[in-house]
């Protein structure tokens, strides 16, 4: 075993739910709210196994783990019965994620999602690939009863020589009896936090160690491989660029000139950064501000682009936020409108599960009705193929390729 995280079993708890409660298990939804339950023969902790008993038949319906820190308080495992929670369970599990993600393995790619969270059968677990670096994201203490086996299991399965533990906040300030921090290293060793990595070919670092969610954002990797197949010549603005991953794939694949735009001057020297790793004969520039009013002030001066990406951080993180995020979408949308030149392309993307892909498009294309410029969507996508989607509050990200006609 790499590490002995799991000392303590996890207990089982039979559990009986709300109507709704089971129909949500038969739909297989990997969410059971507390107020969907209605009988549970003991109290529960974290990690606990809880197992779902038809109320009528009392036949096993599914297995889940118990969540006390959380209103989700039973995140689905299994559906259609029972099943055992041991190294084989697990193995068998992240072995199928692993089959999905081999495509990706053969276009000059070794950075991947290998457990998407639900949507993989492990709610509240990211494990993302860096070369031959893992990192484990938790996003509930659930996990630590089973974290042992699953990390043996993933560097098993993905072949990887160190291992990090990255930790939400949430779990980061409960109580726990292990004193594992965010960026532990759990397996292996590093010699520098900065991992370089390829994505179709262009190089890239994570900080695997500190850096934001596990280090970098792996789920736009075909829309930046398309940017890049399209920037040939052109002047691309990249706005909410973060590491500069539209960015430094538009300057490989020979933009003219590229402009940065984003409010973190950090994360614009890490795209300068990235940049550099590659070999490229553009111009790289960077506008570190507040994009809004940074997009505003390129209107005034009279600048035009080729391409403009705008790929914003989620605006939608609850239900209260959705009404602001779709009026930020609108706005993002007219300022980008007017930043394209004739015969130029708008991609306009969000990762905003809160706002469904039909509303997101909806306001799209109001925004540009408005703005008056006739126009063509020539492509629209979703989750690359390391992001698959098993259950509607898992697809986030959606993304519209806008060519103006003049």
């Amino acid at each position: 075993m790499p590490t002995e995280i799991s000392k303590n079993a996890p207990q089982i708890i039979a559990v009986k739910l709300s109507p709704i409660g089971e129909r949500s298990v038969r739909s297989k939804h990997p969410w059971i709210f507390s107020d969907s339950i209605k009988k549970m023969n003991k109290e529960g902790s974290a990690g606990d196994v809880t197992i779902i008993f038809d109320h009528k038949s009392n036949k096993v319906m599914g297995i889940g783990l118990y969540d006390p820190h959380s209103p989700i308080r039973i995140k689905m495992l299994h559906f259609d019965g029972g099943a055992t929670l041991d190294s084989d369970y697990f193995r068998n599990k992240i072995e199928k994620a692993y089959s999905l993600r081999t495509p990706l393995l053969a276009q000059q790619t070794n950075s991947y999602r290998l457990i998407f969270g639900e949507n993989d059968s492990f709610p509240g677990l990211i494990a993302d690939v860096y070369a031959e670096v893992l990192v484990i994201k938790l996003y509930s203490s659930m996990w630590w009863p089973y974290f042992d086996v699953i990390l043996e299991q993933l560097i098993a399965v993905s072949g990887c020589t160190a291992a990090v533990l990255r930790l939400s906040r949430n779990v980061q300030k409960e109580k726990r009896k292990n004193d594992l921090k965010d960026g532990t290293i759990v397996f292996g060793a590093l010699e520098d936090e900065n991992i370089h990595f390829l994505e179709h070919g262009v190089k890239f670092s994570a900080n695997v160690l500190k850096g934001h969610k596990t280090g970098y954002f792996l789920d736009h990797r075909f829309n930046r491989k398309r940017v890049g197949e399209l920037s040939k010549g052109k002047t691309v603005l990249d706005v909410f660029a973060y590491a500069g991953g539209f960015s430094v794939h538009a300057l490989v694949g020979g933009a003219r000139e590229v402009t940065s735009v984003d409010i973190s001057e950090q994360a614009l020297e890490l795209a300068k950064e990235n940049g550099l790793l590659n070999r490229y004969n553009g111009t790289h520039h960077i506008m570190v501000g507040d994009a809004f009013q940074l997009l505003q002030n390129l209107i005034t001066e009279g600048k035009r682009y080729d391409i403009v990406v705008i790929d914003p951080p989620s605006f939608a993180k609850s239900a209260k936020e959705v009404v602001g995020a779709e009026k930020k979408y609108a706005e993002l949308a007219a300022l980008g409108a007017q930043l394209v030149v004739p015969k130029g392309l708008l991609v306009l993307a969000s990762c905003s599960s809160r706002v469904s892909a039909q509303s997101f498009f909806a306001i799209n294309e109001q925004a540009l009705e408005v703005a008056s410029r006739p126009y063509e969507l020539e492509e629209v996508t979703y989750h690359d193929l390391d992001h698959p989607i098993s259950f509607p509050e898992g697809a986030y990200l959606k993304c519209g390729y806008y060519r103006f006609n003049r």
